[in-house]
């Protein structure tokens, strides 16, 4: 990398966002402000799982995770593949993994006291 892509990066930061970048990251905080989405996001961040897997690892009903995880398609949170006849999931990306990662450290640091760094 060289200095000259630092400075492009910066200046991208700085640009006000357009109104549908607001909309779509609001539409993504709005994902994860629910207990059961967060926690399906969590572990879709780290690895593939099945509708079963997922049911057993966050503790509700099939149907309950079956649209929690239609609503996060919907959103662009989660991918879906085919295998066979199973459906599996995995969060999107980087940015949606490292999201509920700060929103987790940021939980963590609220309820111990930590404090907040850059």
């Amino acid at each position: 990398m060289y200095a000259r892509d630092n400075t492009a990066t910066a200046a991208t930061a700085q640009q006000p966002p357009t109104g549908a970048q607001i909309d779509a990251g609001v539409t993504a905080l709005r994902m994860l402000a629910d207990p059961t989405r967060l926690r399906l996001l969590w572990l879709l961040g780290t690895g593939e799982y099945d509708v079963g897997s997922l049911t057993a690892a966050v503790g509700a009903a099939r149907p309950s995770v079956s649209q929690h995880l239609a609503k996060l398609k919907l959103a662009g949170l989660v991918t879906m593949r085919r295998d066979g006849r199973r459906a599996v999931y995995t969060a999107r990306g980087g940015h949606v993994r490292r999201l509920v990662a700060e929103v987790l450290a940021a939980a963590d640091h609220h309820l111990t006291g930590a404090p907040d760094h850059d």
